[in-house]
């Protein structure tokens, strides 16, 4: 089949066009997107025609791979979440996530084009429902740069985000269309809004243009000392102003802008147009500890992981048990860069003093141990008395 997509009308174009989409959702490119969701469409269109009662819903789909596999409802866990949510899925009470499609398409081999069919979050283009952006607050931050109301906003949606997406090269192409094979999730199995997702990302490539770099990136610029180095810059009250500079002038973009309800991110790291890596931090969690955490683990994707211009990481690092060996790279390599395995010993550590002697030997502030021991002991009163964790919300945004 060459690229030409065409109307379905027999059931060999439809066996000829289904081989076709696989086999494109297959590839570690996204420059077939528009391609991948227009054949999705036309494929669609001919089943609604002709073939949509034979074709299993995804439940059924996943249900008979389980047969197929001899699986238990335990093992669907790392690719669902918990066995509460397993067991709320198969019984058509819980809606599949985006991270839960993209996992049992990559990792089971359930077909593509079954799982794309869940209409709550197959995205057409031709079909976007504008009022589901998040429209007040998106005006709130001045992405339209009008002074209109929002009822304005409202009844001209289309038109409002539409020219705001247009801003940047490829806006229009940022939709987080499920199976994208260049954007990588991390989340909690929440309602995600797939639309305010989108929005927040044209949002970080249109703040990384407006905000150009002296110095570009140049490759293996992250080495072991750049790491050192970077983490050190935490000791001191203005880490985070520290932190952006240190990587501006290594031709990284540190942005700053907040998730939108139901997105629940933490941070992604992408590249800009000219190729320089950019970090988005959300500041969900406005601590120090937070955001040095954060921020490291981005380093690390973008050490190991980012491979190509269109490329996002977008982590909720609040899915702590998301069962990724990226992800897992990504937290060991931020844990260990801020304090190194075998200097980490939760013993040490019975006073302030205990802390704060550690954290001065490595260079880096005190709340980092305190956030690493709050953690590792599910107890979030350690120290809180006697130690306070600086915010950082006050240094970007006013």
């Amino acid at each position: 089949m060459d690229n030409t997509i065409r109307v379905i009308k027999n059931a060999k174009q439809h066996e000829i066009a289904i081989n076709h989409l696989s086999k494109m959702m297959d590839k570690e490119t996204d420059a077939n997107d528009e391609n991948i969701e227009l054949l999705a469409l036309v494929i669609e269109q001919y089943e609604k025609e002709t073939v949509t009662q034979d074709k299993p819903t995804p439940i059924e789909a996943i249900k008979f791979r389980m047969e197929q596999e001899s699986l238990t409802q335990r093992d669907l866990i790392p690719y669902i979440g918990s066995l509460a949510k397993v067991s709320e899925v198969l019984s058509g009470k819980r809606k599949l996530s985006l991270n839960m499609i993209r996992n049992l398409s990559n990792r089971l081999g359930i077909s593509a084009d079954i799982l794309i069919a869940m209409p709550d979050y197959k995205m057409d283009k031709n079909n976007i429902e504008w009022a589901k952006f998040p429209l007040a607050e998106m005006r709130k931050r001045n992405y339209f740069g009008t002074q209109e109301t929002l009822n304005d906003v409202k009844e001209y949606a289309e038109e409002r985000v539409t020219t705001f997406l247009k801003k940047i090269k490829g806006g229009m192409n940022l939709t987080p269309a499920l199976l994208k094979t260049t954007a990588h999730y991390r989340f909690n199995d929440k309602e995600i809004n797939p639309l305010a997702l989108w929005a927040w990302q044209a949002r970080i490539l249109y703040l990384a243009l407006k905000s150009p770099l002296k110095n570009s990136y140049k490759k293996d610029t992250i080495t072991d000392e750049f790491i050192t180095d970077l983490c050190q810059c935490s000791r001191f009250s203005e880490s985070p102003i520290l932190a952006k500079e240190f990587l501006n002038k290594h031709g990284i973009h540190l942005i700053i802008e907040p998730h939108f309800k139901q997105t629940y991110l933490d941070g992604a790291v992408c590249t800009d147009e000219n190729g320089n890596p950019v970090i988005a931090l959300t500041l969900r969690h406005d601590r120090l500890d937070n955001f040095w955490f954060t921020l490291m683990h981005e380093i690390m994707h973008l050490k190991y992981d980012i491979g190509n211009k269109d490329e996002w990481y977008i982590d909720d690092l609040d899915n702590d048990h998301y069962q990724d060996p990226k992800e897992q790279r990504a937290d060991d390599g931020a844990r260990n860069a801020l304090i190194a395995e075998d200097k980490w010993n939760i013993d040490l550590f019975n006073s302030v003093q205990d802390v704060t002697e550690f954290a001065n030997k490595l260079k880096i502030h005190p709340c980092i141990v305190v956030g690493r021991l709050r953690r590792e002991q599910r107890d979030y009163t350690l120290f809180a008395r006697s130690l306070k964790i600086p915010k950082v919300r006050r240094f970007f945004i006013n």
